[in-house]
């Protein structure tokens, strides 16, 4: 088993208006000793934008923004932006979160050069409604039982002038490109697929009509153990390691008391990230304390982001969706934990 710290919590909700209901789901990027936050915030109402800390080291504020960095401005997001995770590729900084207008929650990009000032590029996963989806996987592998058992109900919301699309969420890119590519994970229910493109540019409704077609092809972890069973979703952006690319995701087990969000951890192949090398056969951390027990979702640990001191990893996840915390473990004992559970061990065994 991995030692994991728990640090306890490092931000909590203030009095601003717009973080007054709650601040998760950070994601994190380190430049040299800073460590910079986007975090949920939420205000009365369960309205989220995304506020700003920065960090000296992995855990001294030495700044919070009194006003969102990123808010609403568009339809496709009118009720919030949400759960972001961040990287930077090449020059740029790629900010991921989750575009939700009332009915559909959906990956979204933003882009920036200082960290500071941060241009939308809109959604960037598929945009079905739930009969295209199933129209476009007809003959896949058990993909109405499979994926059409998350669709909602009623097709359109007349009220909202929303149709219900098949929700995409857990957009993170990979912090480089491999073989020249632009990799980046995301989630439609219950597992994780991988999209690599030459640039964003590649994304458009064709490209989407042949992804969706061979959606099993494109899924590169299904939920697999207990504490991850019932769905599976990535966190903070994938690190590169001699092992392979390390992810950092949570996992859900739906039971009788509620979902349970787990921290959890696997390695991808480092020239073929769609190879799934080694994974936790338990959780690298799950809800204990008072504070991911209990809180507006309990039994929630969320990882988004993380930094890297040393050898010392810290992870950075939101708490039962009220607060930010983070926990901290040696990435050596990690890596060679998971290399006690690859895939090839797990199939001779």
């Amino acid at each position: 088993m991995i030692q994991v710290t728990k640090e306890g919590i490092l931000l909590e909700r203030t009095s601003h208006e717009f973080e007054s209901h709650g601040v998760f789901n950070p994601g994190v990027i380190r430049e040299g000793n800073s460590v910079h936050l986007f975090y949920r915030a939420v205000k009365t109402g369960n309205h989220s934008t995304i506020g700003y800390c920065k960090l000296d080291g992995p855990h001294q504020i030495i700044r919070r923004n009194t006003e969102p960095i990123i808010h609403p401005e568009f339809e496709y997001e009118s009720l919030g932006v949400e759960d972001p995770r961040i990287c930077r590729i090449d020059d740029l900084y790629y900010l991921t979160y989750t575009a939700y207008d009332g009915v559909n929650a959906l990956g979204a990009l933003a882009i920036s050069r200082d960290l500071k000032t941060f241009e939308k590029q809109g959604l960037i996963v598929p945009q079905f409604s739930y009969t295209d989806f199933e129209t476009l996987t007809k003959g896949g592998r058990d993909m109405e039982d499979r994926y059409l058992g998350y669709c909602h109900s009623t097709p359109f919301i007349p009220e909202l002038n929303r149709t219900n699309l098949v929700w995409d969420k857990d957009v993170v890119f990979f912090p480089q490109r491999i073989n020249g590519k632009l990799h980046f994970l995301h989630r439609i229910k219950p597992d994780i697929q991988l999209v690599a493109i030459h640039e964003l540019s590649d994304l458009t409704p064709a490209f989407w009509e042949d992804y969706i077609s061979r959606l099993n092809e494109n899924t590169i972890l299904f939920p697999k153990y207990e504490h991850e069973i019932s769905y599976i979703g990535s966190g903070a952006p994938p690190i590169e390691t001699d092992a392979g690319w390390l992810l950092i995701y949570h996992g859900v087990n739906c039971t009788a008391e509620g979902n349970i969000y787990s921290a959890c951890a696997a390695l991808l192949d480092i020239n073929n990230p769609a190879k799934e090398i080694a994974r936790l056969p338990y959780p690298l951390f799950k809800p204990e304390t008072n504070w991911e027990l209990h809180g507006e979702v309990d039994h929630v640990c969320f990882p988004c982001g993380t930094a890297l001191f040393g050898d010392t990893l810290y992870i950075y996840y939101g708490a039962a969706d009220r607060q930010i915390a983070y926990a901290s473990l040696s990435l050596s004992e990690l890596i060679s934990e998971l290399k006690l559970n690859t895939i090839k061990d797990e199939a001779s065994s």
